[in-house]
């Protein structure tokens, strides 16, 4: 554990070089980027479990998109990391943009995977809604709902490494902390941040996610000044857990100089 002023998180180093900070996603951990281990041949890959998930304790009180980002900013003080790659995925990817447009002196590069900048007002409430019902049946009763919003009906059919992770990660997490952050998810509104992102930006999503999340790198893509997006064939919502091998490449192109 490595303690913030927020508290302690659960925190993971590899690897040597440029700081890679890893951001991980709603009911996952930091073992989401055991893909990307093969970076820590150029960078020093830095994941940890945001509040309530994985290994790091359930927060006391209601918490935003914002506060996480200052948590962020805390542990590159802690860490003594002056300016590092920032890479995050769905709920990840909304505490790396808001970090990047306040912190922007800390950031190199920028990659957002799968995620958005603010929800519908009909995904709000359906982030008000799931919170309520994993408090009623826990996390675990979710999974078989969201599989096919992660996952393509291949993947779930094959039963791969990803959805086995995902499964494993959903039956691990903590009630509370799963339930929080739909509350923090339902409130966030980044849509005055795009523009003030200075970063260079690669956004990458899945192709046959849900239409707002395909939208939304759109439109990140053309309003962050120094951006683009990819998107990844045939996944939904996890690309980094369905194909893994298509999303690393990216990452160890646009991470270099690409």
């Amino acid at each position: 554990m490595t303690d913030l002023p927020t508290g302690p998180i659960a925190l993971h180093v590899s690897g040597f070089g440029t700081p890679l900070v890893l951001l991980h996603g709603l009911g996952c951990d930091h073992r989401s980027w055991d893909f990307a281990a093969p970076l820590a041949d150029r960078f020093r890959l830095v994941s940890y479990d945001l509040p309530g998930h994985g290994a790091t304790p359930v927060p006391a009180e209601p918490y935003t998109v914002e506060d996480l980002a200052q948590q962020l900013a805390d542990l590159f003080r802690a860490q003594r990391i002056g300016r590092a790659h920032v890479v995050g995925m769905s709920l990840g990817g909304l505490v790396a943009q808001h970090f990047a447009a306040h912190f922007p002196a800390l950031v190199d590069r920028l990659v957002l995977i799968d995620t958005i900048p603010r929800y519908t007002a009909e995904m709000r409430e359906a982030w008000l809604e799931r919170a309520a019902a994993a408090r009623a049946g826990g996390v675990a009763s979710l999974t078989e709902g969201l599989l096919p919003n992660w996952f393509s009906p291949a993947a779930i059919a094959a039963d791969g490494a990803g959805v086995r992770y995902f499964r494993a990660a959903l039956a691990g997490c903590p009630t509370e902390g799963y339930a929080l952050a739909c509350e923090a998810l339902a409130a966030a509104d980044l849509l005055a941040e795009a523009s003030r992102i200075a970063a260079p930006t690669l956004i990458l999503c899945g192709s046959d996610d849900r239409t707002p999340f395909v939208e939304g790198a759109h439109w990140l893509a053309g309003t962050i000044p120094h951006a683009r997006v990819v998107e990844i064939p045939g996944t939904r919502h996890a690309a980094v857990l369905e194909r893994p091998d298509l999303v690393l490449p990216q990452l160890r192109e646009f991470l270099t100089g690409g």
